[in-house]
């Protein structure tokens, strides 16, 4: 009588059976990995031997789960030998309950209640489709794949993703920017491209702010991207109830290459922190509803004018060509960039005066005595204790300039300043001060000085001339706001 029943009711019993019976992970060919389209959801099979899968269908019956169109199943082989299996809802394996669609997977020769029950939302909230130039920007090489194929292009732009239909191995992949998804079986997952800052990223320096272990590493990586996938529950993740809602929060950093002196400490990496929230229904079932990300702001402009005494001026380009307007500062620069500067007599004809810059620093304001302090040259040449050392450019007669002896220039890549106590980068403009002096040269004092660490000449005002009039000590200063992100 059992046996008749249980043909009669199939359907019902089978979804009785999904709500109240608990089920056991198998130890081997363990179904994971479990990602929720708008049409489909997929799933990835591990494991040595990769046992053959089963299903229940919407009559009560168990299959092998194979590719079969007519019930809207594709199975795959991934590189690394795992099984990707895929389910359209519409299909034959698939039931909805409660506001959302189930399957239940095991592995075949396991006893019942060894499956695997896989739950995705009836309706999941769509991210925005990235836009062509967000995808044209990845090479082929470079593709990290948001999801295995085979997949519709709907399901992957659904979920924020890149889709090339000539692609067969990554047609579905992470856009150039960062994309975040929060999934139905409780996890963050973030993908970052180095692309998101300027300069780029680098991608080994990128971590959670507050997550320690083994499951808060990326979880893959390539040349141009970086993905972290890890539980709600864990890696530093802040939770807090809001209405019917649970929020759940999390945070990326990138640590940074930090030069210090005794003055100071600068950097030229750039500053990024990704903040990520994770929204879930508790109304009879655990779904997500939103994800958020915020990033930082860009540094407000501030502009205040530095005293001026012989002239510092920037190139807008490396040749020395043609130079910024007062209008034009601050010059505002990203990490890394080089600022072309020259520095040059005013309203002088003797062609023997030869223009000497002793010292170049740079400070957070227009005050030069402030702290902290970066030094640039000293004692006419380059530091050597910094990782982008500043390139003197040699100012030769051949320039086209009517007085060469005049000018004295220089190549600084452009960095932020760092605030001691919380190693934190501050946002605010960065004004380059240089102390310089004029010199006549004489048999015995030629006013130059050579720079053994770049193997460059110099100039330098002798300590016997500094009381002439030929010989005049200056200081002046110059800004430029670098854009920290």
């Amino acid at each position: 009588m059992a046996g008749v029943w249980w043909g009669q009711l199939s359907v019902g019993l089978v979804c009785f059976w999904l709500l109240c019976c608990p089920f056991a992970l198998a130890a081997l060919g363990d179904p994971r990995g479990l990602v929720c389209g708008q049409r489909s959801l997929q799933f990835m099979q591990v494991g040595a031997g990769l046992l053959a899968l089963t299903a229940w269908d919407t009559a009560g019956r168990l299959h092998a789960l194979q590719n079969d169109s007519s019930c809207g199943v594709w199975v795959s082989q991934a590189a690394d030998g795992s099984r990707i299996v895929g389910a359209s809802y519409a299909g034959c394996y698939i039931f909805e309950w409660d506001g959302g669609y189930l399957m239940v997977v095991g592995i075949e020769g396991m006893a019942a209640g060894e499956e695997k029950v896989l739950r995705c939302p009836r309706s999941l909230p769509a991210l925005d489709a990235p836009s062509p130039g967000v995808c044209a920007a990845i090479q082929s090489q470079d593709r990290l794949p948001c999801a295995s194929p085979p997949i519709t292009r709907g399901d992957c732009e659904e979920q924020g993703c890149c889709y090339n239909p000539s692609d067969r191995v990554k047609p579905c992949y992470y856009g150039n920017t960062v994309t975040a998804q929060c999934t139905p079986d409780g996890h963050f997952s973030l993908a970052v491209s180095r692309a998101v800052t300027l300069p780029p990223l680098i991608l080994d320096s990128v971590r959670l702010a507050n997550g320690r272990g083994a499951g808060c590493v990326p979880v893959g990586q390539n040349n141009a991207f970086v993905l972290f996938r890890f539980p709600l529950s864990a890696c530093g993740t802040t939770f807090q109830m809001a209405g019917d809602q649970s929020v759940y929060e999390n945070e990326l950093v990138a640590s940074r290459d930090v030069r210090t002196w005794s003055l100071g400490s600068i950097t030229r990496d750039s500053t990024f922190r990704l903040h990520v929230r994770c929204s879930y229904s508790i109304r009879g079932n655990f779904l997500p509803l939103s994800v958020q990300v915020f990033t930082l702001p860009p540094p407000p402009a501030v502009s205040q004018p530095g005293p001026l005494v012989l002239e510092l001026r920037i190139a807008t380009e490396q040749s020395y060509g043609s130079y910024y307007t007062d209008r034009d500062y601050p010059v505002v620069k990203v990490l890394r960039d080089p600022i072309y500067v020259e520095v040059r007599i005013l309203q002088r004809t003797d062609p023997d005066l030869v223009l000497v810059l002793h010292h170049c620093w740079a400070t957070p304001s227009t005050n030069p005595q402030q702290q902290p302090q970066w030094p640039i040259l000293v004692d006419g040449c380059p530091y050597t204790g910094d990782n982008y050392r500043t390139q003197l450019v040699p100012v030769r007669a051949a320039s086209g300039l009517q007085f060469p002896s005049h000018h004295q220039r220089f190549i600084v890549s452009t960095f932020t300043f760092m605030e001691s106590a919380s190693q934190r980068a501050l946002t605010g403009p960065v004004y380059l001060h240089c102390s310089a002096s004029v010199c006549r040269p004489s048999r015995l004092e030629p006013c130059t000085l050579s720079c053994p660490a770049v193997a460059q000449n110099n100039t330098f005002c002798p300590s016997t001339l500094k009381s002439s009039s030929y010989c005049r000590e200056a200081e002046f200063t110059k800004r430029w706001i670098v854009h920290p992100q």
